[in-house]
């Protein structure tokens, strides 16, 4: 086994074959960025598939979220958060954003109760209405608003677009979302699974742990690296003993970010190299060798195989 071929749980497993009973469908989680969409979708699946980090668009490509409950499955997609692009990465992010929305048979409007009806929050409303997917209206962080305010919010977003249903959550703390799991379960169209019963996303071995790597690098250094930092996982090899040997490069921008990650005397990039490694092994449940190399690519922002390898589309 090498970086190729290191899929998640997809190997000789044989899906279930469709019954009368056996329902699959798509959940799309969309909204502005820092919504808690990757909270939610963690919750929803019990562990953690998506990072979750302070820094704005974190979410950069679909994540797939999968929930087996009975004869059910649900395909929940973490989007990136859609706002005003600017650059051809924001654009290529809010494309993917859009196209999980398109193809999913429920799209969940999260909402951060506490900023309300921001300009994206508009911005998204008005191309909502222009969608046919049913919706359904997801209030976020509500334990943190007065309830009149939350209620009046309710009302007010009600009367602006047509919800299926409307649920007020803390994905922090797990409060409701239980229930908005429950109706999606109800509710979602009579099929044959798409991921077999133990699988719980559609992400590589490999893209994982770039991901966790990415999610440790914007913890330690949000405040002194832009956002356009990137991981990539070069090598994936699984050696005799079990354990995993894996090769990443963190490509920053400029060559003065270089310092700033690296640390003095490669302190700070071993510390997020030991707090990726050590979560890693808690996902895995193998011994894992973590390898970082840090490299400066000015305009890796234009690189069309950084896309690819991002899972996003590179267009010009």
């Amino acid at each position: 086994m090498n970086e190729n071929d290191n899929e998640v749980a997809k190997t000789d497993v044989m899906l279930p074959e469709a019954g009368e009973n056996t329902r699959c469908g798509f959940v799309a989680l969309v909204g502005a960025p820092n919504a808690g969409k990757s909270t939610l979708l963690n919750a929803l699946v019990g562990t953690k598939v998506s990072i979750v980090t302070q820094k704005a668009q974190t979410t950069r490509a679909q994540i797939r979220g999968v929930v087996t409950e009975g004869e059910s499955q649900i395909v929940f997609i973490d989007t990136p958060g859609i706002f005003a692009p600017k650059r051809r990465l924001d654009r290529a992010m809010v494309e993917a954003a859009w196209a999980g929305a398109g193809d999913a048979d429920y799209v969940a409007l999260i909402l951060d109760v506490q900023k309300g009806v921001t300009p994206d929050i508009e911005a998204l409303l008005t191309s909502l209405a222009e969608s046919t997917s049913p919706k359904v209206l997801v209030l976020n962080k509500v334990d943190l608003i007065e309830r009149e305010k939350l209620l009046k919010l309710s009302e007010d977003l009600n009367g602006r677009l047509r919800f299926e249903a409307t649920f007020m959550i803390s994905a922090l703390s797990g409060s409701g979302v239980k229930d908005f799991l429950a109706w999606t379960m109800a509710r979602i169209p009579l099929g044959p699974w798409h991921f077999p019963e133990d699988q719980l996303t559609d992400l590589t071995l490999a893209l994982t742990a770039a991901e966790v790597t990415r999610e440790k690098l914007f913890l330690r250094v949000h405040d002194e690296i832009p956002y356009n930092a990137t991981v990539e996982t070069e090598k994936f090899t699984v050696k005799k003993d079990g354990s995993y040997k894996i090769d990443q490069v963190v490509y920053l921008a400029r060559e003065a970010h270089k310092k700033i990650v690296l640390g003095a005397g490669g302190q700070t990039i071993k510390s997020i190299g030991a707090d990726a490694r050590k979560e890693l092994m808690e996902m895995y449940e193998v011994p894992v060798h973590l390898f970082l190399f840090v490299k400066v690519r000015e305009k890796w922002g234009d690189d069309p195989e950084r896309y690819r390898e991002m899972g996003l589309e590179w267009t010009k």
